[in-house]
């Protein structure tokens, strides 16, 4: 790939990005523009900026790389980020708008009239931000690494600065314009060198295999190995070897290993001859594969059990994620609301029908990278595989300029919103000037962890934001909404038990600490019994402490529920207090 191409591509974006803030920032004129733009956003901007924030680097480079691991098993994993705007559309979107909240703090102690539910909400937000952060920084430094070489830390560091300064000078109404922009750049990105690249895979002499087929190397290919692996042969395999495998030692001689699993260490440069098949690599358990796999066996085994907690954590996930909630209260009314969700799974719907694609043609053209442990570079690197030349350089530099978006808008709405809660709930005061100096904050701490927490694959670090999301805030907000036996202290029990437990296993299980086979898998994929712990220990805690239900609990449920011009009472600024 041509690296000024691409260079000049993410300069365009950074460039864009800037501009189109600062257009915001001319038109916001009150806190109110800053914090909610005034509650005026329509249907069709609203939409195109959620899809635009949420759209991040697991839906553009992390899902191409599982569907090049995994092949077509992954092809539900999509499915369950675009699921979680249909549980979002029925049960919170309008009621959310209507609460006159600006964050989910806010929502909680509109709710429930306690400050220690605000307290407690609000360290699950920053929580759930930093989570999310993460992934959007490394992938930036993955991104840059891959166009230009640049050490893997500059990507994030450069998507910290143009965030952190857009989001500090302009606030929501400016992040609004850059969002929306963005998803439609990200949508061109992908869509246009698709096209391109599947016309001439349709075009390509070489014999075709299914999608479901075993990947093999086109041509004779040297793949090194930058982490020891595990990898599992169906049969005999010879190629060369320069490096340790099994704990031999090897100087560029043949060898033939036989079929089963075998252990190539950190370093190995392994060369393959011309039409072999590509070895997978042995399971974890962490890794959903095969969702039709029966519930048995060790610590690589249980793969229909992880495979449902996933899809339960991004299908319930989604209403809890904070940059995502944010933007409801910017819409006009509760009907703006419904109507902004219904637009937004049209367009996440259309953009995730790209990325398969590129793992397909990933799984033909760039098959080494499932041995690499960078199947996320497959949508970098496919122009110039299939094209090459000066269509591949523009169609690269195309894509690199998407992925960064893709950095750019979801990193903005996360910071913007955990900078809300810092600003409120965290320094003494509140206000715009509070915002600006919380803004930096909210980036630097995901910042320098990315530095540290390095080979984590991007759609897998979202999961685990999910998973705590869907534990803790989906609890919440739907009894909160529905329930009027909620209590604080339930709710207060449930937000720490749920989402608590879904957070301490997820680290446990990244840090080594789970023990093999089932307690593994339950502990690496928790929303199957992270998200009912939450919800019964919100139910059963609140029917036992009934004295402690909220005397305006009647008033605030009506207006959640009844239409703005019904509800009987004003809807309170807060993110004007």
């Amino acid at each position: 790939m041509n690296q000024a191409y691409a260079v000049a591509a993410v300069t365009v974006v950074v460039l864009a990005t800037v501009l189109i803030g600062a257009l915001g920032l001319r038109i916001s004129r009150t806190t109110s523009d800053f914090y909610v733009a005034s509650r005026s956003v329509k249907p069709g901007l609203n939409a195109a900026a959620i899809s635009g924030e949420y759209l991040s680097a697991a839906s553009f480079l992390g899902i191409a790389g599982l569907v090049l691991l995994q092949g077509p098993d992954m092809l539900w994993y999509p499915v369950g980020y675009t699921a979680g705007y249909l549980v979002l559309l029925v049960l919170v979107a309008a009621p959310l708008r209507r609460s006159g909240a600006y964050t989910l703090s806010d929502f909680a102690e509109a709710r429930l009239e306690s400050p220690q539910v605000r307290r407690l909400a609000s360290l699950f937000v920053v929580g759930i931000g930093w989570l999310y952060l993460l992934p959007q920084l490394q992938g930036a430094g993955l991104t840059l690494e891959i166009l230009t070489g640049a050490p893997d830390w500059v990507g994030g560091l450069v998507v910290a600065v143009v965030v952190t300064g857009a989001v500090a000078a302009g606030g929501m109404r400016s992040i609004t314009f850059v969002q929306a922009f963005q998803y439609w750049l990200k949508l061109t990105a992908l869509l246009v060198p698709a096209l391109f690249l599947v016309t001439a895979w349709l075009g390509d002499d070489a014999p075709r295999a299914g999608f479901d087929a075993p990947a093999v190397f086109r041509q004779h290919t040297s793949v090194t190995i930058d982490d020891t692996v595990r990898v599992d042969l169906d049969s005999p395999l010879t190629l060369g070897v320069s490096g340790h495998v099994d704990s031999l030692a090897y100087d560029g001689q043949e060898v033939t290993l036989a079929e089963g699993t075998h252990r190539v260490e950190a370093g190995t440069t392994l060369r393959f001859p011309e039409g072999a098949h590509v070895p997978e690599r042995a399971a974890t358990g962490a890794d959903p594969l095969g969702w039709s796999q029966p519930l048995s066996g060790g610590r690589d085994g249980n793969q229909l059990y992880a495979t449902y907690g996933l899809i339960l954590a991004t299908f319930l996930g989604t209403m809890g994620l904070p940059h995502v909630a944010v933007r409801f209260y910017t819409s006009p009314n509760g009907r703006a609301a419904r109507r902004t969700t219904l637009v937004v799974l049209g367009l996440v719907g259309a953009f995730y029908l790209l990325p398969p694609v590129y793992g397909a043609l990933g799984r033909i053209y760039a098959p080494e990278l499932a041995l690499t442990g960078a199947a996320d570079a497959a949508v970098l690197v496919l122009p110039d595989r299939i094209l090459g030349g000066l269509a591949g350089d523009l169609l690269g530099a195309l894509l690199a300029g998407g992925a960064f978006a893709a950095f750019l808008s979801t990193a903005s709405g996360l910071t913007m919103s955990v900078a809300g809660v810092l600003s409120q709930d965290v320094l003494p005061s509140r206000g715009v000037r509070h915002f600006r100096l919380a803004t930096p904050i909210a980036m630097a701490v995901p910042l320098t962890v990315s530095v540290f927490a390095t080979n984590v694959p991007v759609a897998d670090a979202v999961g685990l934001a999910f998973a705590v999301s869907a534990s803790s805030f989906c609890p919440l907000l739907v009894l909160g909404i529905w329930w009027r036996r909620l209590t604080p202290p339930g709710a207060m029990a449930g937000l720490l038990t749920g989402g608590g437990a879904a957070l301490t296993a997820v680290m446990a299980t990244r840090a080594g600490l789970a023990p093999e086979g089932w307690p593994h898998t339950l502990m690496a994929w928790p929303a199957l019994w992270s998200v009912p712990l939450g919800f019964l220990t919100m139910i059963a805690v609140s029917l036992v402490t009934p004295r402690h239900i909220p005397p305006g609990t009647p008033a605030i449920l009506a207006r959640l529920h009844l239409p703005e011009d019904l509800a009987g009472r004003p809807q309170p600024e807060g993110a004007e207090r």
